[in-house]
């Protein structure tokens, strides 16, 4: 489902082997709780998307547990950004910019974190949405 949602927009996206259910079960586990239903069933169809310029549309589950680790005890984040534990980020633009789900409200919404002035908005309404929105042709730079 998810892979022919991505083909669907881009031909040429990549996809990875899919993600051990263990390995899922245990990413969540470090992570202190689930992953959005959305995002789990493409990691189980896909450990990741690669899109366009190489771009790690989504990532694996291995780097979405070490980003989002990372963003949430690194104290010079701390000091620079407004916190980051009611995100989950699970992809990029190449450039620097996150694509988040909202953990707290839990919500299907999908927010980019632009680290250059540490804004959060929203950019899709969905997994399937962001997927459509940052595997069209225009650029890494979509959501602008």
């Amino acid at each position: 489902m998810w892979r022919e949602a991505a083909l669907e927009v881009y031909p040429e996206a990549e996809f990875r082997s899919p993600v051990r259910r263990a390995a899922l079960v245990d990413a969540e586990h470090r992570l202190g709780g689930g992953l959005p239903d959305e995002l789990r069933g493409l990691l189980l169809e896909s450990d990741g998307v690669v899109g366009r310029t190489a771009v790690d549309t989504v990532w694996s589950a291995e780097r979405i547990v070490a980003e989002n680790l990372l963003f949430r005890t690194d104290r010079s984040f701390a000091e620079l950004y407004m916190p980051f534990d009611a995100l989950l980020f699970f992809g990029d633009n190449g450039g620097g910019d996150q694509f988040a789900f909202v953990r707290t409200p839990e919500r299907p919404d999908i927010f980019v974190w632009e680290h250059e002035t540490d804004s959060r908005r929203w950019v899709a309404r969905d997994l399937r949405d962001y997927l459509g929105r940052s595997l069209a042709k225009g650029g890494d730079d979509w959501y602008q």
